[in-house]
């Protein structure tokens, strides 16, 4: 099978190939697991992260992708969810204990022994892909490959955020940044809490123009202050600029929801501009948003296809697939990306 591989840590614009194509075996599936043929995959921030080395580190050569759309092809011994020829959606959790405190809560995001899709086993940018069936979800006939394929991260992601925000119906709610995932979580504000306005930070100016389009009521640059003060922020971008201007929007004990695995360190410096007074005081908080579960990418790909959510994206072959992650890091972002396989 083809598949494109990381096999070495790098600067992906420095690099003309980060990824490298190479003709694989199709993987031999084990007890309880599925071997899916994968029609589409999702590119995602943490790809870049992954090459680049601000993520914990995976064993190379491993093959990355974790927003994975296909269908079952071969079963294992054991196998009982699927059948042969159905459709299923995979996510950034490949595998976790399920024996911890946190997998008994449901909390298996938060799992020691926490494995990811793409980096810690191989992902998606390829023709087969194998992986336990507990941790595929099926997908809603409202959606093709390619539009289910962002909603698997981009937009579980996002819905989790979105729970840890936890505001309500009227809440006046932030996004910083407007791309793969952001895009998903306005329309689904529109659906869940229809009262609620949507102000966005952006430094973009056609990241702006798309957020006032899909429904925003403001939208300006991260630095902007924002004409009523927030309810609470979900932070979306790769850097530290926005959180620290972001919070001097927030309101009394609002929360700052920080949606990233990793925040690169071009302006770490940044933060030595948080004063107490004006960022902290009055109970404002940051959260963390660590992983996804599988009900997270469950339980929003089935209130998207209800919602009737779709998301905007850009297609590309497999062999495109560092034109798309150059293109990611050059922040040419509308919507998500998405590579086709078959």
């Amino acid at each position: 099978m083809k598949a494109l591989v990381i096999d070495k840590l790098c600067n992906v614009l420095e690099e003309e190939q980060p990824l490298t194509l190479v003709d694989l075996p199709i993987p031999e599936v084990g007890r309880n697991e599925i071997l899916v043929e994968v029609s589409a995959c999702g590119v995602c921030h943490t790809e870049l992260d992954e090459i680049e080395g601000r993520t914990p580190p995976p064993v190379l050569p491993v093959i990355p992708g974790h927003q994975i759309v296909g269908r079952v092809v071969r079963k294992g011994e054991g196998v009982t969810k699927f059948d042969i020829g159905d459709r299923v959606g995979i996510g950034w959790i490949y595998s976790a204990c399920g024996e911890c405190e946190f997998c008994k809560k449901g909390l298996e995001n938060l799992c020691t022994n926490f494995k990811a899709t793409g980096r810690d086993a191989n992902g998606g940018y390829a023709e087969y892909f194998k992986i336990g069936e507990d941790y595929a979800v099926k997908i809603p006939d409202y959606f093709s490959d390619y539009e289910a394929a962002p909603l698997l991260c981009a937009g579980a992601i996002g819905y989790r955020s979105l729970k840890l925000a936890n505001i309500n119906n009227g809440d006046r709610l932030g996004l910083t940044g407007f791309g793969a995932s952001a895009h998903l979580v306005l329309k689904l504000v529109n659906f869940l809490y229809p009262d609620t306005e949507v102000f966005v930070f952006a430094r973009n100016p056609a990241e702006r123009e798309f957020a006032l389009s899909l429904g925003a009521v403001w939208a300006g640059d991260t630095a902007d202050f924002s004409p009523e003060k927030l309810h609470a922020i979900i932070d979306t971008t790769p850097v530290w600029k926005p959180i620290v201007e972001g919070m001097k929007n927030l309101l009394p004990s609002g929360r700052m929801v920080i949606n990233a695995i990793r925040k690169e360190d071009v302006d770490k410096d940044y933060l030595l501009n948080i004063r107490y007074e004006e960022h902290l005081w009055l109970e404002k908080e940051i959260k963390s948003v660590a992983n996804v579960t599988l009900k997270d990418i469950d339980e929003f790909i089935n209130i998207a296809a209800d919602a009737q959510i779709k998301p905007e994206y850009q297609l590309f072959d497999l062999e495109e697939a560092n034109k798309a992650l150059k293109e990611l890091k050059n922040k040419k972002i509308k919507g998500a990306k998405v590579l086709k396989i078959k």
